[in-house]
């Protein structure tokens, strides 16, 4: 089917005239604004009118009912409702333009739609199961175990620290004093760090216990110009940059650079996530396992030879 200008423009109208009848349905009921006004006789009116067509086929307002959500406004509803039906009117378009161009085999598509729903529903009943049975408590002994046993997967792909970063204005006070609580491992001076630097730095990671990716710290800072970031880490342990506004001052206590090996607390949460897909494929398979089972006992079904 070839579009011609003229068709274009009779859709055209045609949905704009729809759009005027829908949003006057709309004020029309505020319970439900795709159903008529009772008639004359107290029955209500089952005709509907068209809200968009394509060669022969229809949308009406029954078709769209539902996808409004509850209190949205007169004004987003209408704009929904006109998304859906020009979104429609492709769609069909689409189909249209394929029946058209291509020669489909009836039995397969509907061999492929058949297909799809069944995925679906036993997609469906598989979630439904492992939500009813599946363990969601996995012990440090289990993320342990899994990272000794496939320490091989566990390759850095990134440079990773731990360590202190601050961002401070170039006039902040008592920058001497500053500079030596950053050098500091006494408990107090650190406390006393924090303090500083919560009072006066602008971008703040003062939590070394934590692995973090070292081009996340250091995005958006004159840091970012090093040349070679490997070779850095080595280096240095305390560096100082000035910037345009700021002065850049970073403390790493360890590092792991990129192809090292993860360290156990950078990978637990992938590997807690693991540890659960596991279980949720052992679960699909004993559900699969245990229906079958279960009908060979039962002799649910037959094999004819």
């Amino acid at each position: 089917m070839k579009l011609t200008i003229q068709y274009l423009i009779k859709l055209k109208n045609l949905l704009k005239i729809s759009f005027i009848l829908l949003v006057s349905i709309f004020y029309l009921s505020s319970c439900d604004f795709l159903k008529f006004k009772k008639g004359s006789n107290g029955a209500e009116d089952e005709e509907t009118v068209p809200l968009a067509s394509v060669g022969d086929i229809y949308l009406y307002p029954k078709d769209v009912e539902g996808i409004v959500p509850p209190n949205m406004s007169k004004a987003d509803s209408t704009d929904l409702i006109e998304r859906h039906i020009m979104g429609w009117v492709k769609k069909q378009l689409l189909i249209s333009e394929a029946q058209n161009q291509l020669s489909f085999d009836e039995v397969e598509l509907e061999r492929r739609v058949l297909d799809y729903r069944y995925a679906l529903m036993m997609h469906e009943f598989e979630k439904f199961n492992i939500a009813r049975n599946i363990d969601t408590n996995i012990t440090e002994e289990e993320i342990s175990e899994y990272y000794k046993n496939n320490i091989q997967n566990f390759e850095l792909k990134q440079n990773i620290i731990r360590g202190y970063f601050i961002q401070l204005s170039k006039d902040a006070p008592k920058l001497g004093r500053f500079r030596y609580l950053l050098r500091s491992n006494r408990t107090k001076d650190n406390e006393e760090l924090k303090s500083y630097a919560y009072s006066y730095g602008t971008k703040v990671h003062l939590d070394d216990s934590i692995w973090v990716n070292f081009e996340d710290v250091i995005n958006n800072t004159p840091l970012m110009d090093i040349p070679n970031k490997t070779d850095f880490l080595r280096r240095n342990k305390y560096y100082e940059i000035p910037g345009e506004n700021f002065l850049y001052f970073l403390k790493i206590t360890q590092y792991r650079i990129r192809n090292d090996t993860s360290p156990l607390e950078f990978v637990r949460d992938d590997i807690r996530k693991i540890i659960l897909n596991r279980r949720k494929v052992s679960l699909s398979k004993k559900l699969e396992e245990d229906i079958y089972e279960n009908a060979v006992k039962n002799e649910d079904f037959k094999i004819y030879k």
